[in-house]
């Protein structure tokens, strides 16, 4: 890879972010609530799974009586 100078350097990371497209507000906050709700339906579904191991386990073992 070439070496290039600082001053070159800047100029082609100042040429890439231009190119870059940035969320608006609208789309970023859609985006942080799917976050949110995938995150709360997922902790829901491992604590069900978690919830009916443990209780098939216990049951298993005798130890639900």
């Amino acid at each position: 890879m070439a070496r290039v100078n600082p001053g070159e350097f800047i100029r082609q990371v100042r040429q890439e972010t231009s190119k870059v497209t940035w969320p608006s507000r609208r789309d970023t906050l859609i985006s942080t609530a799917m976050v949110f709700v995938m995150v709360i339906l997922a902790a829901l579904f491992f604590f069900t799974v978690d919830q009916i191991l443990s209780f098939i386990v216990r049951l298993l073992l005798g130890l639900g009586g």
